[in-house]
């Protein structure tokens, strides 16, 4: 009994963070920060900043296949290798599938990479604010329900994770998509700047293009600095990690600063499968760890947890966490649990060659595109849908990989690739989901997976709202293309299936009423209040930009209300 007890007390920490991507590495810098006592766990292996980026420095040439994918890889990486991010060079980075199936009775790209500092080592960096037009979005057309907050209530967040993070961008003064705090924003090329032009000449302001706000450093602060980060290098190859720190990631940024407080205990390779609940104090008490290496099961305790899985892996988890009290998963009075699954839907837009460019080329690989934010159904109405889009998207020269798609042979062909090919202007929509209860995420307790647990089942689709946008998406980007003086244009439709977009969101949603949502105003469960999901999963809907500067300002917003609540005896 004694040792029982002196163990139990070596597993206890003031608060346990489940996950060590975007969000989570915030939620342990802040809690860390604030004076407790943090675990964070991570399913997957650790990847040391710098030396863990094993492919970072290597050309194309160092690979064995150019970093094109194998059958091999294929096999071990089925649903990672339907997606760009798997290359020869990121298989490390990202998650053998064959660990970790999951059920597809629809289909759904989970793009997943259990590794210390999650999808943060390989993510896209486009950050942006949401405003009012997207928190006010449910309650005005019915969709859905209501946020529980207003801009308002998040935009000191916003500027407070801005300045640590390093985000670079443009001041527009737009409403339906606020400026922040930014460093100075990288250069549009030059056919950009004529789009940029044509669409100003021709729409007054309506719609507007600007370069990307992305989490790339431009003119490191002394606290960036001091962590180690230095400016983006300007090599476009972030999904191997970057050495330099030159973009933001949990390794480069969050998990430095947490280690520094000497209150952050990391345990890698720690599979979380239940929360605890303790039915006699209503709250969560602990959760339960298979340890990936030597699969025993291990038992942590805290009086704060914080979910930051990811989306899909949080709504797993709360769903597996059954009890008397709970027997449809943690804090599912509502019965919201794993409903209005949502993804951002791409592949919709135009592209353009342009003339009179012929002697102009640009310096460096700009990580980094265009932006156009939503105007449809804010400044300019929509033809037979909800809510709206915006586009991402770039100007540059087409490069000798075009003669991978070109006929030829001989010295002449080869000599052709030695010069820059045509310049061109690509706009890529991308539109918002609505929040469908039947676009949902359960468990299958019949089949278990390598681990001995249950099977997560993805039955979530694009509808018809999301497929009347297209429409637009596509007859605007030519339109905006034409009035800029594209030629050859050409358009794409092909709305693949969610999660392909890889801005998968819901399922544990935040809400005003306990009897609809899962969340209350500060990501907590409102049956549990010592549990909090300021991951993904807590979206409520989800806009058209991308959603991962909210997630991480929701997560700071969060720890804040936490440490308050548990020095009032509140948790």
């Amino acid at each position: 009994m004694n040792l029982n007890l002196q163990s139990k007390k070596q597993n206890t920490y003031d608060a346990i963070v489940v996950g060590s991507g975007i969000s989570g590495g915030w939620a342990a810098k802040e809690l860390t920060e604030k004076g407790l006592r943090v675990l964070m766990l991570e399913r997957g292996p650790d990847v040391k900043h710098i030396e863990g980026y094993d492919t970072a420095m290597k050309a194309p040439w160092e690979f064995p296949h150019r970093e094109r994918i194998t059958n091999e890889i294929k096999e071990q990486y089925p649903v990672q290798a339907r997606k760009y991010a798997l290359t020869e060079a990121t298989t490390g980075l990202m998650t053998r599938d064959v660990l970790y199936p999951y059920i597809e009775e629809k289909p759904f790209q989970w793009t997943r990479a259990f590794v210390v500092g999650g999808r943060s080592l390989v993510w896209g960096r486009q950050s942006y604010r949401w405003s009012d037009l997207d928190f006010e979005a449910n309650l005005k057309d019915g969709h859905g329900v209501d946020w529980p907050i207003r801009y308002r209530d998040i935009s000191p967040w916003y500027s407070y994770v801005e300045r640590f993070v390093g985000v670079s961008g443009s001041k527009e003064g737009l409403p339906q998509l606020p400026d922040g705090e930014f460093q100075p924003p990288m250069d549009l090329t030059c056919v950009e700047r004529q789009v940029q032009a044509g669409i100003d000449q021709r729409w007054k302001g309506k719609r507007r293009l600007m370069i990307g706000r992305a989490a790339n450093l431009t003119a490191p602060t002394p606290e960036q600095l001091k962590l180690g980060r230095a400016s983006c290098q300007f090599r476009n190859m972030c999904s191997r990690g970057c050495p330099y720190g030159g973009y933001f990631s949990t390794q480069s940024a969050t998990l430095p600063a947490a280690m520094a407080t000497g209150n952050l205990t990391l345990k890698p390779d720690s599979l979380v499968h239940e929360i605890i609940y303790d039915e006699e104090k209503q709250r969560a008490s602990g959760v339960k760890v298979i340890d990936q290496k030597t699969r025993e099961e291990h038992t942590f305790y805290a009086k704060i947890i914080f979910l930051n899985a990811s989306t899909l892996a949080t709504n797993f988890l709360l769903l597996n966490s059954v009890s008397s009290r709970f027997p449809e998963g943690l804090g599912n009075d509502s019965g919201a649990l794993g409903r209005c699954i949502m993804d951002h839907h791409q592949q919709a837009g135009a592209r353009g060659t342009f003339e009179g460019f012929e002697g102009k080329y640009y310096f460096g690989r700009r990580a980094n595109g265009i932006y156009i934010p939503q105007y449809r159904n804010f400044l300019e109405k929509g033809n037979g849908y909800v809510r709206g889009f915006g586009y991402q998207g770039g100007g540059s020269r087409s490069s000798w990989q075009r003669g991978y798609a070109q006929k030829g042979f001989g010295a002449a062909f080869k000599e052709m690739l030695t010069r820059p090919g045509d310049w061109a202007m690509s706009l890529n929509g991308y539109g918002e989901c609505l929040p469908y209860e039947d676009n949902r995420v359960y468990l299958d307790r019949s089949k278990t997976d390598p681990w001995g647990l249950p099977m997560l089942v993805t039955d979530a689709e694009y509808k018809e709202n999301e497929k009347a946008m297209r429409k637009e998406m596509i007859a605007d980007a030519v339109e905006m293309l034409e009035a800029s003086g594209a030629r050859n244009i050409s358009t794409v439709d092909d709305i693949k299936y969610m999660g392909f977009c890889t801005h998968e969101m819901g399922g544990v949603r935040m809400g005003r009423d306990p009897k609809t949502s899962m969340l209350n105003g500060h990501n907590q469960l409102h049956a549990v209040p010592n549990v909090f999901v300021t991951d993904g999963a807590c979206m409520t809907s989800s806009s058209c930009s991308n959603p991962s500067l909210t997630y991480m300002a929701l997560t700071a917003r969060a720890a804040d209300h936490a440490v308050k609540a548990l020095k009032k005896n509140e948790l």
